[in-house]
């Protein structure tokens, strides 16, 4: 079933990275709003982003200084823009950080390995879940629909021409409101890292640089 809630805005055409990886990421940790910087291969991954966001811009004939750059506050995004944006060789706008866009919180699993929360039965790891886990609000955390609602209040004042670079939570929730992919499905998907989401008119599509990491 289809968030009703995805209807309350009209989505307009935006780029999207999520920041690269980190060693909690490669451990299968959780690690949701906890400040993770990035590992080595994150930041080659970011590093790699730049040029393929570029690329993007200077193929779709856009011009980068009049878009709206956008990221998480948490260090592992914020990294992940700023070698995004060392890529360009013209001024940009100043990075606008947005506590919307943080990533969602796991409460008390975070730090837990997905295996240790498993053996437990607390909760589910991607692959693992139905469309009823996007209700599922861990102890001090938060479920799936809280971070739709904050990305619904983000989405109000987002315009065309906007590059966002946040986390895997906020891309699973993006595709949902953006393209109408059904909970379970966008629930059990793995964000990749070290690519870029062009959303356009309601559809993503991956972009993916050659592979340095």
């Amino acid at each position: 079933m289809i968030d009703s809630s995805m209807h309350q805005v009209t989505w307009p055409d935006f780029y999207f990275a999520r920041h690269g990886e980190t060693d909690w990421n490669r451990e299968r940790r959780y690690q949701g709003s906890r400040d993770i910087p990035l590992n080595e291969t994150g930041r080659r991954q970011a590093d790699s982003n730049g040029p393929l966001l570029r690329f993007l811009l200077e193929e779709a004939g856009s011009d980068p200084a009049k878009f709206k750059w956008y990221a998480s506050p948490l260090s592992r995004a914020s990294e992940t823009m700023e070698r995004m944006r060392a890529a360009f060789d013209v001024p940009l706008p100043d990075v606008i950080y947005d506590e919307r866009l943080i990533e969602i919180s796991f409460g008390k699993f975070e730090g837990l390995l997905h295996e240790e929360i498993a053996r437990e039965r607390e909760a589910l790891a991607p692959g693992q879940r139905d469309a009823t886990y996007w209700n599922f609000r861990p102890e001090g955390g938060e479920n799936y629909q809280d971070l739709a609602d904050r990305l619904l209040d983000f989405a109000q004042g987002l315009t065309h021409h906007s590059i966002i670079v946040a986390h895997g939570g906020v891309l699973r929730v993006l595709r949902h409101l953006v393209e109408g992919v059904t909970r379970g499905e966008v629930l059990n998907w793995a964000p990749p890292q070290g690519v870029i989401a062009h959303f356009a008119a309601g559809r993503m599509t991956l972009h993916a640089a050659k592979k340095t990491w």
